[in-house]
Order: structure tokens, then C-alpha cells, then sequence
């Protein structure tokens, strides 16, 4: 019955992963097609937001799995 849970719980990660990510992106893309002289910018910021949330989802996936471990 764990195991059910802890495969929950990662596939939710993922799927909040993949939410929070495809929002990153598309106010990016928002931002540089209004100013795209400030291009290079948007895009790092864009880069480090998506790097922070897919260590959370990660973070959370292996969380998971550890609590069912254990």
C-alpha cells in the first residue's frame, strides 16, 4: 500500500514539475517578444527559475521513495 503512495507522490512531483516549467517558459517567451532587446536577461533568469523547480520536483521525488523505504 506504500509503495501506491510513494509512486503517487512522485508522479505528482512530476506533474508539478512539468506545470511549473511550461509556465517559466511561456511568461518568458511573453517577456521577450514584448522587450527583446533584454533577450539574454529573460532568458538566464528563465534558466535558473527552471533549474530551482526541477530540484524541488526532484528533491520530492526521492523523498518519496525514501519514506517507502524506510
Amino acid at each position: 500500500m506504500i509503495t501506491g503512495f510513494a509512486a503517487l507522490g512522485a508522479g505528482l512531483a512530476a506533474l508539478g514539475a512539468g506545470i511549473g516549467i511550461g509556465s517559466i517558459g511561456g511568461k518568458a517567451m511573453e517577456a521577450i517578444a514584448r522587450q527583446p532587446e533584454a533577450s539574454g536577461d529573460i532568458r538566464g533568469a528563465m534558466i535558473v527559475a527552471a533549474a530551482l523547480v526541477e530540484g524541488a520536483a526532484l528533491a520530492a521525488i526521492v523523498i518519496s521513495f525514501l519514506i517507502n523505504a524506510a
